[in-house]
């Protein structure tokens, strides 16, 4: 018979490491959540439960279930009912909506603006404060910024109005990498309607900008959307268009397209096609000399190409090869790099995960716990998600107890 592995992962990272125990537990939740001294939640009731698709319990023991683990039953492994919807639904349409709301309002600034001055050196003075925002994003995570950064956007696509020829053309080249700034923000924060805005809010700057480099820029961007949807062909495809005009671009843009591209081909389990790219992009590497302020990574980031090999290839299962690669690159990371350290470590406990070495991934998983609460990055609570489906088979041994009980404060708080 199956089992409902959604509903003991979730007991055991609550820590009721065994079904009396959650029985238990979960009966005083209730009783007293609810204010009823009768509700009860048998060990037998429990045991049914983690067997493959239990039927539907009680509205009052959903609630209590969604209060006590933090999910509803249709996310622990039940089976759902028609015409099921959950309490909070139309709260939630509400939120939502606020959300969207908050997202495109610094984006899209109605009625005409009163004409101004618009000096040229303001140009300057925005492209030097997205150094500054870059490194930031590297220390802080997503959140702490996107109000900052967004609002510089609101402010440039208001001068953008008044100003004239050059001045005019500078400014959508800052808007262009401010709002793509934006959209990965909101990517790594996990909000990938917001990024998928922001992200089109970069072509059409782009485009207007008439800038091949940051047309195929916010193609790469839209592409970065893509790989996170895991939808590799459209990965492809966009970075594809961007290499079809590779001679009129700089080689930081096409080392992007490229790497991107690799990205995307892991995603159809294409291993040579991975191989093939991130080489050529890596032949090119010596040659990005140019003074564009935005897509700075591949110089920013150290070990940037091996990177992308050792995220491919742990898609690709090559739980070894991976495994040596991030041992490479986190030799030379920064430890001030917080937020990328945190998410390449998640991938290195993945990769040891894998290749059976389940001591070896809970311990590097102690430290990226602590990484993840303090930056909020959704892109790390993935790859821990990650990490805990690698680890199913050590669910009963002492080692899955450990993992569960690390990552308790990181599923209160994702």
């Amino acid at each position: 018979m199956g089992r409902n592995d959604a509903l003991r992962a979730a007991r055991l990272r609550r820590g009721w490491r065994s079904v009396e125990a959650a029985a238990g537990a979960l009966t005083m939740h209730g009783q007293q959540l609810l204010d009823d001294r009768q509700f009860t939640v048998s060990a037998r009731t429990w045991r049914r439960w983690e067997r493959e698709r239990p039927g539907w319990p009680a509205e009052g023991t959903a609630i209590v279930l969604h209060d006590a683990l933090g999910r509803w039953p249709e996310d622990l492994g039940f089976t759902t009912p028609s015409g099921w919807i959950r309490p909070e639904h139309h709260e939630e349409e509400q939120v939502n909506r606020r959300a969207f709301t908050s997202i495109t309002a610094a984006a899209l600034l109605t009625g005409p603006a009163a004409q101004q001055h618009v000096d040229p050196a303001l140009v300057d003075y925005f492209q030097q404060q997205l150094e500054g925002h870059y490194r930031a994003d590297m220390f802080l995570g997503p959140h702490d910024l996107i109000g900052t950064v967004s609002a510089q956007y609101q402010l440039i696509d208001k001068l953008v109005r008044s100003a004239k020829g050059e001045t005019r053309r500078g400014l959508l080249r800052a808007g262009a990498a401010y709002s793509a700034l934006v959209g990965w923000l909101y990517q790594d924060a996990g909000d990938m309607d917001g990024a998928s805005f922001w992200r089109g809010v970069t072509q059409e700057i782009a485009a207007r900008s008439r800038d091949p480099h940051l047309i195929g820029y916010s193609l790469v961007n839209q592409a970065q959307v893509r790989t996170d949807l895991g939808d590799g062909h459209a990965v492809v495809e966009l970075c594809e268009a961007v290499l079809d005009d590779a001679d009129r671009l700089v080689p930081k843009v096409r080392i992007m397209a490229m790497q991107q591209q690799a990205h995307g081909a892991s995603l159809t389990g294409e291993r040579r096609a991975v191989d093939h790219l991130l080489d050529q992009a890596d032949r090119l590497l010596p040659n990005v000399d140019d003074d564009l302020p935005w897509g700075n990574a591949c110089r920013r980031t150290p070990g940037y190409l091996e990177v992308q090999r050792a995220t491919c290839y742990g898609r690709l299962g090559l739980s070894a090869e991976a495994g040596s690669l991030w041992t490479q690159v986190l030799a030379v990371v920064p430890e001030t790099a917080r937020r990328d350290r945190g998410v390449y470590m998640a991938r290195q406990a993945t990769a040891a995960a894998t290749a059976r070495e389940p001591d070896q991934a809970v311990e590097i998983a102690r430290t990226v716990a602590t990484i993840a609460v303090e930056t909020r990055s959704a892109r790390m609570f993935r790859e821990l998600d990650t990490l805990e489906r690698a680890m199913r088979p050590w669910h009963d041994a002492p080692v899955g107890r450990d993992l569960s009980e690390i990552l308790a404060p990181v599923t209160e708080r994702s």
